[in-house]
């Protein structure tokens, strides 16, 4: 509360009006072990939603994956099986929509809403920190725009070359919004891809049952994949970053170190992590942002002489 006051104090003595009933308060440090519940058949050992590949336990009457049913071999129906919380080998999964919202005080009559996940700029930042909440925000926002162009992407007898450029242009760029900066794990990265190919099949007249592969029906569209358009977009932020001076503040976040005390187990993946793997897979180095046309050319894939000879093209 006393960093709220400072804030609000803050600003309005340069002159600004904060606007309390648009003002939300999120702790970072809730939700933090806490499983959310997902899909219309959660798991009774994950929490997340379960498919056809899963198996009923006999005692609490939940469906659990193959993976935390700990299986070999093909599932076959059995009403003596048990799950790892019922035997319990595992702590049942702590739901998190129970929490009601609370308020904060901050003196008679301003009252701050406590919330879970909020909106930013067309991003969301959830508690929980990390790129799922954003990530599904993307994608069901490039739902709506698929849908409402959908007489245009759908339909037969319009050029594929044509559907993926109006895709591009207003569905893609839609669905890779704020990519730059997330921390992706490969859930996020799968919920993408899996959004996308049900898009371009339903824009080529494709089923699954056409066994045709994703990466020829890119072709046919001329569609880069999601996966490789957002590590260009990390490396092409990475890269203007790495090019400001060390002074700069965007630079200094960068690096900046939160001092705290850490849970037990692997820390959460941060962006630098996502950074210097794209860095690898690319085969470049951080110093190589210094150089733009490099760079530029690194993250494409392209090589140096490569590179010469379109612009040699292009000039003629």
């Amino acid at each position: 509360m006393e960093k709220i006051r400072m804030w609000k104090t803050g600003l309005e003595d340069k002159g600004l009006r904060v606007n309390v009933g648009k003002t939300k308060v999120m702790r970072c440090t809730d939700g933090t072990g806490e499983v959310r519940k997902g899909g219309k058949w959660p798991c009774g050992v994950c929490g997340k939603g379960v498919g056809g590949n899963s198996i009923e336990c006999g005692q609490c009457k939940n469906w659990i994956h193959k993976r935390c049913s700990k299986i070999k071999g093909k599932i076959e129906s059995n009403a003596n099986f048990k799950c790892a919380v019922c035997i319990g080998g595992r702590d049942k999964p702590v739901e998190s929509d129970c929490r009601k919202i609370e308020t904060m005080t901050l003196e008679q009559g301003v009252d701050f809403e406590c919330v879970r996940k909020f909106c930013y700029l067309g991003d969301m930042i959830s508690e929980t920190g990390g790129a799922g909440q954003a990530s599904v925000m993307r994608v069901n926002c490039a739902w709506q725009k698929f849908r409402e162009l959908s007489p245009i992407l759908t339909v037969k007898g319009v050029s594929l070359k044509l559907k993926g450029m109006l895709y591009k242009s207003c569905v893609q760029s839609v669905m890779l919004y704020g990519s730059e900066t997330w921390p992706m794990k490969v859930e996020d990265t799968h919920r993408l891809v899996r959004a996308e190919r049900m898009m371009v099949r339903w824009m080529c007249g494709v089923t699954l049952r056409d066994r045709v592969p994703s990466e020829e029906l890119l072709e046919r569209l001329d569609v880069v994949c999601v996966t490789e358009l957002i590590t260009r977009g990390r490396l092409r932020w990475f890269g203007h970053v790495e090019r400001k001076e060390d002074s700069d503040w965007v630079k200094a976040c960068q690096k900046f170190e939160v001092i705290g005390k850490t849970g037990r187990g692997r820390n959460r993946k941060t962006w630098m992590e996502c950074i210097n793997k794209d860095l690898k897979d690319k085969d470049l180095n951080a110093s190589d942002a210094q150089n733009r046309e490099a760079w530029k050319n690194g993250i494409m894939g392209k090589s140096p002489t490569r590179a010469c000879m379109e612009k040699r093209t292009l000039k003629r």
